[in-house]
């Protein structure tokens, strides 16, 4: 689908110099306010208006005063039509997406990006990935990360992970709720992974009510199918790290 596709990771963005104020794509971290860059403060500070995912938006509505857009799927497209007319009129506009924009997010600052007819600066911000990490103490760098959290095929991104397992540690952002901590253990398990590898579910990182569940991915496969919330123990905000050993 052509709306789904992340058309603002097609090219490096353009020079500081060759955007007017710009539209900033602000990551707002995992979600405890404490993960709030400065830089994506200050944005949010200065913004005349803010568009995002009404589960975003409330994270920051009050780091702003700027008049708040809020959307799910269903209107998503007509709300960024209305924050289009409120920054082509001259508000200075700021869109918000959980964690770091680079990790999940680039199929909406696409959308943003569409809408307004502009490039968007990104605001880097912190990822649950990176939280993720450091607990289960899995160095990026020895690590390999695929978010299935996106709309769309996700066949590659399985492969890779399939290609990975046992090499390299896995980071994986699930996608709720048909591709699941327990789905993907049981792809990777029938892609030839060792199901005693070490498995740990992080849930709601930096929350007040933050879980991990230390288990293997054998185990974890026992939670496969499904499709709904009803169908998986697991939180729509869990990261899956599988260590190589």
């Amino acid at each position: 689908m052509t709306d789904d596709r992340p058309d603002a990771a097609t090219a490096p963005e353009p020079p500081r110099d060759a955007v007017n104020d710009p539209v900033c794509a602000v990551g707002i971290g995992p979600g405890d306010p404490e993960y709030l860059t400065r830089r994506g403060a200050r944005a949010l500070r200065e913004a005349d208006v803010v568009v995002g995912f009404e589960t975003v938006v409330e994270y920051v509505s009050d780091e702003t005063d700027a008049d708040l857009l809020t959307c799910g799927y269903d209107d998503e497209a007509a709300t960024l039509d209305r924050f289009a007319d409120r920054v082509r009129a001259g508000a200075r506009g700021i869109a918000v997406l959980m964690g770091d924009p680079n990790h999940s997010g680039y199929q909406f600052v696409g959308k943003v990006e569409r809408a307004i007819d502009e490039p968007v600066r990104v605001i880097p911000g912190v990822s649950s990935l990176q939280v993720a990490a450091s607990r289960a103490r899995t160095p990026m760098e020895d690590a390999a990360f695929v978010t299935l959290h996106k709309r769309g095929a996700i066949d590659a991104d399985l492969d890779r992970l399939g290609d990975a397992v046992g090499d390299r540690h896995l980071l994986v952002l699930p996608r709720p709720f048909d591709w699941m901590p327990g789905d993907i253990a049981a792809h990777l398990v029938d892609a030839g992974g060792d199901p005693g590898l070490d498995a740990l579910v992080f849930e709601r990182l930096t929350h007040p009510d933050e879980a991990v569940t230390r288990t293997t991915l054998g185990e974890l496969r026992e939670s496969a199918g499904g499709t709904g919330r009803d169908s998986t123990p697991f939180s729509d905000l869990s990261v899956l790290v599988v260590r190589t050993g």
